[in-house]
């Protein structure tokens, strides 16, 4: 069983930055990868980035590439999602999820095991 708990988001101006955390617990975390959500109202949810547990690689949707960093600190079983020059349109309900998840289907949200809660990120124009 693997437990998530996101926090981090907050109400920010256009062009602020924002870290978002992700706690992680479980036994068998190094088997997976670390995805990132969000959910605008109204919209499906929509793949953000994702970090393997056990390595250093990272994928971005083009829509935050470039702003947005995923890292993690293994010892703390935390990952981060370092938010920069963030728009209205980044306005949404923040997830991490934790699943067997390979390359080429990071964005399969049907794929990742577990969910957090959610954290709730606001960018005001």
């Amino acid at each position: 069983q693997v437990h998530l708990a996101e926090s981090g988001g907050g109400l920010v101006q256009a062009g602020a930055s924002l870290r978002l955390s992700c706690a992680a617990s479980g036994s068998t975390l190094m088997l997976y990868t670390m995805g990132w959500f969000r959910q605008a109202p109204g919209q499906e949810r929509e793949f953000v980035g994702a970090v393997r547990w056990s390595a250093d690689s990272t994928y971005y949707a083009d829509s935050v590439k470039g702003r947005f960093t995923i890292s993690r600190d293994n010892a703390k079983n935390t990952v981060y999602l370092q938010m920069n020059i963030l728009k209205p349109e980044d306005t949404a309900l923040y997830y991490c999820a934790a699943g067997p998840v390979y390359s080429g289907r990071y964005e399969t949200a049907g794929l990742y095991s577990y969910w957090g809660q959610g954290t709730q990120v606001t960018v005001s124009s």
